[in-house]
């Protein structure tokens, strides 16, 4: 009986399994939903009844056990390189020339580049065994939990061979607006892009939310054994069709070519297809297909020679600007804001974006009812590059900004020292208020977590607080009856509240809003005078003495805690019990008269952690790369300011080395 019982469960598997290729990889059911979700339930229940069963690649342990405490480190068989971009077809062009010096007849696979997150894939004996992220290329995290959740990543191969596979991990884009709309209903921040999506959703410890979030998978690479059994087969091409039959679901819209003009014909085709795709891609991969023509052409120190990665452009969509909306920042300005025909641009959809302030719109002669030209800066940021005049059918308008500001209706002037700001005279404006808690509350100041623009407006509403100092009073019982709170809500945020009391002095001058204070100039601020009453007193001579502080600056920080109203609220924060003099203290002079420049994601800290490290040491941190900078500190998906660092000859390291460095004794 129980042999009988062991059968069923296998065939059960074995079903599960090929029906489960069938949907997820090859997006050819051959049963409904109904069926394949009766059948997992019997396997469930046979499972359940008998655990001496229990088999690790079955398809019920794609998500199951408890969240994890950390990612453990995994050093790659085979380095994970990154690519050369390039960016034009001249640049291109050279590319091949030059494979076509080296080699006699190079033939080329063309392939998608997938905008998502790199990993390694590893299987023993067919059984997939270990999943981890690209991290530096040598060493990346074990993220194999959170990797059984994608459903088109074959637990068990159809053939019980060991090799280890790479591919991009991504969120499709109609999965991505839906997390996107689940997050904005719970009020949670938005994702940028499906690819910051697929890098959370990946560091995520619980298993479960990245189940959630509904990741899929391209196979790119044999990165370690042989598919084949067999000797002789040396096309790249030829080895990706080969783990398709294996069960992997591999790159769509490939070919291979000898031909250069084909080359950049099919990257003409592959833009033209981008918008259609039900994923993004954000450039076309060129390779050398021949494996042993490879390792003819050799590695070069970060990136093979044998491949470039020509990068797409911006993607530009046209839509029309339906209105302008106006919105107050917590320094006063006054921003205009584009309402835009909802388009879909670079992986999410775009119905706003900045209009930045007046003199930019008459500089891009833009009216109400354009039809506007819009891009992603960076991929990230909406933002309009034009109006089309052509197009103009005598209904558009012109824009004007208010004299009397939206939020409280006081006067506003035009600032010309502020980059053409518009700015509100009311300095208890509430919209100020409410924007300048949010930036008290934001990561990089107090970092209090759950606080966010519609937690601030719930307190304001209530009247629970009047400015930031009044956070430190609340209690659970003040905020559980809000709505949607409950009490473990109203508990948690009290904890985050109270913790943000160890902030140090540095995060709280920045936190305080003050005009043009950011995180550096609130490290010197800090520094300089060592507690927060100390800076009542800063005459501007004397804060024109800090390093990079110009007069306007200067001018800014005396000008605020000369203000009695900012002077209260600087007091309150005190009597609450914050810290308020400087936490850091230098502990060498190892990194002195370095500049450090942070990108990417660290394998085991933070960037703040890292920059906290680097000034302990004397050093200081800088947000771009110039030939000033002295080191670039560079983690997981690094992007352009690795790029500029290897264009200048800028010193890379991973944490490992910055580590080290650390560590040596001076």
């Amino acid at each position: 009986m129980q042999e009988q019982i062991h059968e069923k469960i296998k065939k059960l598997r074995a079903k599960l399994l090929y029906h489960a290729q069938r949907y997820y990889v090859y997006d050819d059911p051959e049963i409904s939903d109904y069926d394949y979700d009766m059948m997992y339930a019997e396997l469930l229940r046979l499972e359940e009844d008998h655990p001496e069963f229990f088999d690790p690649a079955s398809p019920t342990q794609r998500v199951g056990g408890k969240p994890l405490d950390k990612f453990e480190k995994v050093t790659h068989a085979v380095k994970m390189d990154s690519l050369t971009d390039v960016f034009s077809y001249s640049e291109l062009r050279d590319f091949l020339q030059k494979m076509s010096e080296i080699l006699p007849d190079p033939v080329y696979s063309v392939e998608p580049k997938i905008d998502g997150l790199s990993v390694s894939l590893r299987y023993e004996s067919g059984v997939f065994v270990q999943g981890a992220t690209r991290g530096d290329g040598i060493e990346g995290e074990d993220v194999s939990a959170n990797l059984k959740t994608v459903f088109s990543i074959p637990m068990k191969l159809s053939e019980p061979l060991t090799l280890t596979v790479r591919g991009e991990v991504y969120v499709p884009r109609e999965n991505f607006e839906r997390v996107n709309a689940k997050r904005e209903a719970q009020g949670q921040p938005l994702f940028a892009n499906p690819r910051n999506a697929a890098a959370g959703s990946l560091r995520q410890l619980d298993p479960k939310i990245a189940a959630s979030r509904g990741l899929d998978i391209f196979v790119f690479n044999l990165q370690e054994g042989n598919p084949w059994q067999e000797e002789g087969k040396d096309s790249h091409f030829d080895t990706l069709t080969r783990l398709s039959d294996l069960g992997f679901k591999v790159l769509e819209n490939r070919i291979k070519t000898a031909d250069p003009d084909e080359v950049i014909a099919h990257i003409e085709q592959l833009g033209s297809l981008r918008d259609s795709l039900a994923y993004d891609i954000d450039g076309v991969v060129i390779k050398i297909d021949t494996l042993s023509d490879r390792r003819r052409v050799g590695e070069g120190t970060k990136t093979p020679r044998w491949a470039v990665a020509y990068k797409f452009p911006p993607e530009q969509k046209q839509t029309k600007l339906l209105d302008v909306t106006v919105a107050v920042g917590r320094t006063g300005v006054l921003t205009p804001t584009a309402v835009l025909e909802p388009v879909h641009l670079a992986g999410s959809t775009v119905s706003r974006a900045t209009l930045h302030n007046l003199e930019f719109i008459r500089e891009k002669d833009i009216l109400i009812g354009d039809t506007v030209t819009v891009q992603k800066a960076g991929d990230i940021i909406p933002e309009i590059v034009c109006s089309d005049p052509k197009k103009r059918d005598g209904t558009q308008k012109v824009f004007n900004m208010p004299d009397r500001c939206p939020a409280c209706g006081e006067p506003v002037f035009y600032d010309k020292d502020e980059g053409a700001a518009t700015r509100c005279t009311n300095s208890t404006c509430p919209a100020q208020l409410a924007r300048g808690i949010e930036h008290f509350a934001s990561k990089d100041a107090m970092n209090i977590d759950g606080l966010g623009p519609q937690i601030v407006e719930l307190l304001l509403q209530n009247k629970l607080i009047s400015d930031a100092a009044d956070l430190y009073t609340l209690c659970v019982e003040d905020i559980a009856d809000l709505d949607r709170m409950g009490v473990k809500s109203a508990q948690n945020l009290v904890t985050a509240i109270e913790n943000s009391k160890s902030a140090g002095l540095e995060r709280l001058i920045f936190a305080l809003g003050i005009r043009n204070i950011g995180q550096v100039a609130a490290n010197a601020l800090a520094k300089r005078y060592k507690t927060l009453a100390a800076c009542f007193d800063a005459t501007v001579e004397e804060l024109c003495e800090i390093e990079d502080f110009g007069e306007i600056t200067a001018v800014c920080v005396h000008d605020f805690f000369s203000h009695p109203q900012n002077r209260e609220l600087c007091q309150k924060l005190i009597d609450a019990g914050l810290e308020t003099d400087v936490k850091k203290q230098v502990k060498s002079a190892k990194f002195e008269g370095m500049t450090f420049v942070l990108t990417g994601t660290l394998p085991t800290m933070t960037r703040d952690e890292a920059k906290a490290i680097i000034e302990e040491n004397g050093g200081k941190t800088s947000g771009s790369v110039s030939k000033k900078t002295s080191i670039v500190l560079a983690g997981e998906e690094a992007g352009s300011k690795l790029t500029k660092a290897q264009s200048l000859g800028v010193k890379i390291i991973d944490e490992e080395e910055f580590l080290r460095m650390v560590e040596e004794d001076e």
